[in-house]
């Protein structure tokens, strides 16, 4: 079988719920998305006819044009954000063989599966706190299989201000945490954003945190158990990064709901696992 984790990378999911593996995509794989995602910015300032010039394209400024876009309508970087999930290469990428042969290694599983809308290309806008993740596990938003992967990698170099991923390390050990379907302290926020964990400060305060730095081509495994949420990006540059989940058919627990999918495909939480909603 191939198993694309080294010993230390598997010891490291297994023991932390996350996984950093470095320079797992090669830039023949990253540049083209890039190059999409800033053909793209440049087709909309076209066709709104707006005064914005966009530089060239550089695999380091592939956003060129996106702070201005924004600026003058913040609904258009909405429609960037529609399209660029549709590039092609990114598509190939979504259902990648290596990304296969993860879930094959890490499961046991002959049934890998990826998660219908379970993927695109997140962009958390600086200062924008509607959209930002708070601590949460994937599972209750997706509901496909407990043993579900996110891949998740930058698009360009991470920095403390630009609001890197922060984890609970080990948090997977501990199982499926109780939730609120509504974030008292942000009600603009709706469907999965609205999740919130039950006594929050508490449940997190138990976990060591860890918040990795990572660049383009670099790999951030996360079980979908792991509480994990977006940092605040106080920079001047929006925080771009591909987001991809796979899942298991063969899970019990998933293949007993008929992988029935949450708030990411219409469905309700609640409905399938009531246990785990606090009012």
């Amino acid at each position: 079988m191939n198993t694309p984790l080294t010993d230390a990378q598997l010891n490291a999911f297994q023991t932390d719920g996350f996984a950093v593996l470095p320079a797992f995509y090669e830039p023949a794989e990253i540049e083209p998305i890039q190059r999409g995602i800033h053909a793209i910015i440049g087709l909309v300032i076209e066709e709104e006819g707006l005064s914005i010039e966009q530089s060239p394209f550089e695999a380091a400024n592939f956003d060129a044009g996106f702070q201005e876009l924004i600026a003058h309508d913040r609904t258009l970087g909405g429609r960037v954000y529609d399209a660029v999930k549709q590039i092609p290469d990114f598509m190939r990428l979504v259902s990648s063989e290596k990304h296969e042969a993860v879930v094959r290694q890490l499961r046991g599983t002959e049934a890998p599966a990826i998660v219908a809308g379970g993927y695109g290309i997140r962009i958390d806008n600086p200062n924008e706190e509607k959209f930002r993740a708070g601590w949460h596990q994937d599972y209750p938003a997706q509901i496909r299989s407990l043993d579900g992967l996110v891949f998740w990698s930058p698009l360009l170099e991470m920095t403390a201000e630009l609001g890197a991923v922060e984890f609970c390390v080990g948090s997977h050990k501990d199982g499926l945490a109780p939730v609120r379907e509504v974030d008292a302290a942000n009600p603009n926020k709706t469907g999965a954003y609205g999740l919130t964990l039950a006594n929050e400060a508490e449940q997190v305060a138990r976990y060591e945190k860890a918040t990795p730095l990572t660049q383009p081509g670099d790999l951030v495994l996360v079980d979908f158990l792991t509480l994990h949420r977006s940092g605040a990006n106080v920079s001047n540059r929006s925080r771009w990064s591909l987001q991809m989940r796979w899942f298991n058919l063969a899970e019990p627990t998933g293949k007993k709901l008929g992988w029935t999918g949450a708030y990411a495909a219409g469905g309700d939480l609640r409905a399938v696992h009531p246990e785990l909603v606090v009012d």
